[in-house]
């Protein structure tokens, strides 16, 4: 016989580590965030210990009232026969606030276990809470535990199966006598279909008006009037609304439940609240998390992430690298000397063919990489008469951007020299490891693939994919530090101080919600945004909430600061264009709320935050994975495919009136794929951006394959520069990138542009799910697509200004400057909040309701 399948709902407030219970029991992943609306859905799994029970997490809410999606989401599962019990978890350092939902829970009428977390911090405040007293108020068990710690978590599975087992019953705790009077004459009033068990539940939730309530009885208009003659007569009576009425019975219930069964310690300030009364100020709140932030870009980027990127870039999936580097001081050496040998024999070459010297044999000879023979071709061409006597110098970049240019002679006895020169291998001077292009190379030669799969596989799939792939170790550093503020409780405190900026913006703190979770991910952050209730700051916050960088961002930034080196801007350009996200959605919020079709009172913001604490190492390196592999998952699928599209757009196309393969058609041409289809596609629509200053085709494409997936713009980038396989003596990825550019400007234009404008394909597929509108999703990527264009040319043209360049976009950049000035500083217009702005003022409630 099959053993007895149960189910059981997890329940409690926001931040009652009601998820980290969960992934402790059943062993999965769970993200835990410290902000109400982590865990929008319920979620299912087994428990690890025993896979006949069934655990579901249900959204962390405040009360059973079904007034947002959580906490209808709740309500029906715990209504709709499922559950066998339920584990009401409760903060056990606020067991006011906690309770106030326990006791609506218990109502139900559903076996109930109450179980106390956090009870380690309750022991190290000197706290007591007598559980045996507050099991007998409540009428079900009450058991003390820690999810972080792993204790109490066998007894709370004992006491669930027992209560299971038992006989349901009425809930322990009363109101006040005359409330319990009506109570019952509304009990009266349900049908006998109702059980025993939950017909508590049902007579105050019709006291309360609930319509739902109402239809699920099936009600007749007789028995609804009767109802409400009785709700009305007690409103009366005690000269409030029923609801109040209940919420302030309850209340009074906790009062009580509390003064027997909880003693405090000594009344002291903890070292969360000091803490806070720093991080949350109101003046050195938004300062500190501003520094916080510039600290993780600083360190993700600038410092232990960048040494561990370029390494990856420039030896994995480059030349290679030496271990340990040993050899690598005297290969640097005799490469340079290459490179200066090089240099001299192509200027004594372009020297003897303006001397009319024929220098076709060396020319094949190069082309074919043949070496021996374009020695022997620079000592036929030194023995003509016409080249003997050439008597020049030439000027020479070394390899090191910071050394000064070497000046070297030209002459046929120099040459002859330098053709004796030869290009030196690594592995003769030391240990030397092959980079990933290199091994694929030499696999499919020897293999005989033809050149159109080498350039397939080669150009293609591992430059575009290496390229992604080399930013791991950043975002890996990235996402170490900021999983760290958001599972130690800082985070919370963030969306708490950014409530007071958001409010005065015409926002509430939970839209800035979203915008926390997106810096992993755009489209968990655009989900997140059910939990707003009203609808056009919901709207509003989709719009906008993808401005933030996610993961897939962070080698755009990357590239932009590898670009901006030269210019002694890499400590700081991280940051910047973190905060550029941050400044585009307040600005927005300002704009958007001075509109029609977004005007209004911002939603009030109620937040639990939770006592600082060590993140559970398990917890913490769950999360980082979840994030990292899920952007190398990315990399294996859409970015594989997209390299592969750009590979054959960028290397098919017409040349000299024929089409087919590039190499093959313009043989002896470095820039065939000017020529390409993805050239001439992207050509079309290079005017978009000319006035941001990266007309290019090179720049377009990257911006537009950008749009499937933001890692398209590193891995586009790879694939058109052709960084693959390059030597040690040719440009890098940074390089290349910011040789594409004609000026500083113009570069952070490009980053500007490919930041702000609208997400990837999946947080697009996102935003037309939470519009449900067609209209609605095509005004929010419009507004992304055209903020960003202005943005990126303001910042390009104002560039141009700054030095000395003007043009009619420099006037088309002033006048969008001053209507965004115009939008943000004129008034809001006269009752877009309603008569009752100043009732509502600033609401942010935290711990305590403070």
């Amino acid at each position: 016989m099959a053993a007895t399948q149960l189910h059981i709902a997890l329940a409690g407030n926001p931040n009652c580590g009601k998820t980290t219970l969960f992934n402790l029991i059943t062993g999965q992943n769970g993200y835990v965030g410290n902000w109400p609306g982590v865990t929008v859905e319920k979620k299912e799994a087994k428990l690890s210990s025993d896979k006949n029970v069934t655990i579901t997490d249900l959204p962390g809410i405040y009360s059973l009232s079904p007034y947002s999606p959580e906490e209808r989401v709740s309500r029906d599962y715990l209504m709709s026969g499922e559950p066998d019990a339920v584990i009401q978890l409760l903060d056990a350092t606020n067991l006011e606030r906690n309770l106030y939902l326990a006791l609506q829970v218990i109502e139900t009428g559903l076996p109930v276990v109450v179980a106390l977390n956090m009870a380690d911090l309750v022991e190290r405040s000197g706290d007591k809470i007598d559980t045996a007293a507050l099991s007998r108020s409540l009428g079900c068990p009450v058991v003390m535990i820690s999810a972080l710690k792993n204790t109490g978590i066998d007894e709370l599975f004992s006491q669930v199966r027992s209560v299971v087992s038992a006989q349901a019953k009425k809930p322990a705790h009363h109101f006040d006598s005359a409330i319990e009077d009506v109570l019952d004459q509304l009990e009266a009033l349900l049908p006998s279909s109702v059980p025993v068990e939950k017909r508590r539940y049902y007579a105050v939730k019709l006291f309360e008006r609930d319509e739902q309530a109402q239809r699920l009885l099936q009600l007749d208009s007789k028995t609804i009037e009767n109802i409400e003659e009785i709700v009305a007569a007690c409103e009366r009576d005690c000269e409030d609304d029923a609801e109040s009425i209940i919420t302030g019975e309850r209340y009074a219930v906790i009062a009580h439940i509390i003064d027997e069964c909880l003693r405090r310690a000594p009344s002291q300030m903890s070292t969360s609240e000091k803490i806070d009364r720093v991080v949350t100020n109101r003046i050195l709140g938004l300062p500190i998390f501003a520094a916080i932030m510039f600290a993780v870009y600083f360190l993700a980027i600038s410092t232990f992430g960048t040494s561990a990127t370029d390494f990856t870039n420039d030896q994995i999936f480059d030349a290679g690298w030496f271990v340990l580097g040993q050899g690598r001081e005297a290969y640097d050496e005799a490469a340079e000397n290459y490179g200066e040998a090089q240099a001299q024999i192509d200027a004594f070459i372009e020297a003897a063919d303006e001397r009319g010297v024929d220098t076709a044999a060396f020319t094949e000879a190069k082309d074919a990489e043949d070496a021996d023979a374009a020695a022997a071709a620079v000592k036929t061409i030194a023995a003509d008469p016409q080249a003997a006597s050439i008597n020049t110098t030439t000027e020479y970049q070394p390899e090191d951007e910071d050394a000064e240019p070497v000046e070297l002679a030209v002459s046929a006895k120099a040459a002859v020299g330098a053709a004796a020169v030869e290009e030196p291998d690594p592995s003769d001077f030391g240990p030397f490891v092959p980079g990933i292009p290199s091994i694929v190379e030499g696999w499919l030669k020897s293999a005989g693939a033809s050149d159109l799969v080498i350039g397939l596989v080669n150009d293609g799939a591992v430059a575009g994919v290496g390229a992604v792939l080399g930013f791991i170790p950043q975002m890996f550093v990235l996402f170490v530090l900021l999983t760290f503020l958001e599972d130690c409780g800082y985070m919370a405190r963030v969306a708490f101080v950014m409530d007071r900026v958001f409010r005065r913006f015409g926002l509430s703190g939970k839209s800035f919600i979203p915008m926390l979770v997106s810096t992993g991910c755009g489209v968990p952050g655009v989900l997140s945004t059910k939990t707003i209730e009203n609808e056009r700051d919901r709207r509003m916050t989709v719009m906008t909430t993808t401005f933030i960088p996610c993961g897939a961002k962070l080698p755009i930034i990357a590239l932009l600061m590898g670009a901006l080196v030269g210019d002694n801007k890499a400590n700081w350009i991280a940051p910047l264009f973190y905060f550029l996200g941050v400044i585009a959605v307040i600005g927005s919020g300002i704009m958007l709320k001075k509109t029609k079709i977004f005007a209004g009172r911002p939603t009030p913001f109620v937040m639990e935050l939770p006592s600082y604490h060590m993140p559970s190492p398990r917890s913490w390196v769950l999360h980082v994975w979840e994030r990292v592999s899920a952007y190398i998952k990315k990399a294996f699928t859409i970015i594989f495919a997209s390299t592969i599209v750009v590979w054959f757009l960028s290397n098919f196309g017409v040349y000299e009136g024929a089409f087919g393969f590039l190499p093959d058609l313009a043989e002896g041409v470095d820039e065939f794929t000017d020529f390409s289809i993805l050239a001439m596609l992207s050509g079309a629509l290079g005017w978009i951006f000319a006035p941001l200053g990266f007309e290019s085709w090179q720049a377009t494409a990257m911006s537009i394959t950008g749009l499937v997936a933001k890692e398209n713009v590193i891995a586009t980038a790879a694939s058109i520069l052709h960084i693959s396989g390059a030597t040690e003596h040719d440009a890098s990825l940074w390089t290349a990138f910011g040789q594409m550019f004609p000026s500083v400007g113009a570069v952070a234009a490009f980053g500007a542009f490919n930041l702000l404008c609208a997400p990837c394909f999946a947080a697009m597929g996102t935003i037309r799910a939470q519009m449900n509108s067609a209209k609605w999703t095509a005004i929010a990527l419009g507004y992304e697509c055209a903020f960003a264009w202005v943005i990126g040319l303001m910042i390009n043209q104002f560039y141009l200004a700054a030095n000395g360049v003007f043009s009619f976009w420099t006037v088309v950049a002033v006048i969008f400057a001053a209507l965004i000035l115009f939008q943000l500083f004129r008034p809001m217009p006269k009752g877009a909040w309603g008569e009752d702005e100043e009732e509502h003022s600033h609401l942010s409630v935290g711990k305590s309701a403070a």
